[in-house]
């Protein structure tokens, strides 16, 4: 999606976190838009969202971040913000087996409601708790290779792939949106050569004496 030329950005991507209450969706967002951490971070009610503008292969990124609550009286209201996103994070916490289970309720909500070919990356947070973790790296990896999308561990309050996450997203939509620019300029280059050399209804013979 490029932008006016006046804009301070090339690209403006939307993202959009969902996952379990309490995975720490609000935190990774916080580390991420403001690089701080909050252990007492109030639940999010509804939808919030960060701004933050981002260097990527010497584009200028603007990056808009929805934050979603996770529990299930909210859930109506979230999943309105699905068909604006062009990446998810779809996150669970490693030390919570329910929020694991819960990733393919989550991926399901994405394929009924987000836009089709929606870039994805599954993320297992709070990876720095290892004296409290359930579900392995392996565990996670093979979910997200089972769903077809990315998989990365991270740690808001350690600060551990956070930045690594939500680059590798950003770079993934912004190859998409080129591939899909580049694809449509062909097809209507090719539309005007297909044009140009069909025959024209001036030249066609016939008409009155």
């Amino acid at each position: 999606m490029t932008t006016a030329k006046s804009a301070s950005y090339d690209y403006l991507i939307k993202l959009l976190l969902i996952g379990d209450s309490g995975v720490g969706k609000s935190c990774l967002l916080l580390r991420f838009s403001d690089d701080s951490f909050t252990p007492s971070f109030i639940t999010t009610i509804g939808i919030d969202f960060k701004i933050r503008t981002i260097e990527l292969d010497g584009k200028r990124i603007k990056l808009q971040i929805w934050d979603t609550a996770g529990q299930e009286r909210f859930r109506t209201i979230t999943t309105a913000y699905y068909r604006g996103a062009m990446g998810i994070l779809l996150v669970y916490d490693t030390t919570d087996d329910r929020s694991f289970v819960n990733v393919r309720t989550w991926f399901s909500n994405i394929e009924q409601h987000a836009s089709e070919g929606v870039n994805k990356i599954l993320i297992g947070n709070k990876c720095d708790m290892e004296d409290k973790r359930v579900i392995s790296k392996e565990q996670g990896q093979n979910l997200a290779n089972e769903l077809g999308i990315r998989f990365m561990e991270t740690s808001a309050k350690a600060n551990i792939g956070v930045e690594e996450a939500f680059f590798d997203l950003a770079r993934d939509i912004k190859k998409r949106l080129i591939d899909t620019q580049q694809a449509q300029q062909t097809r209507q280059r090719e539309e005007v050569r297909l044009d140009q050399s069909s025959p024209s209804k001036s030249s066609s013979s016939g008409g009155c004496c």
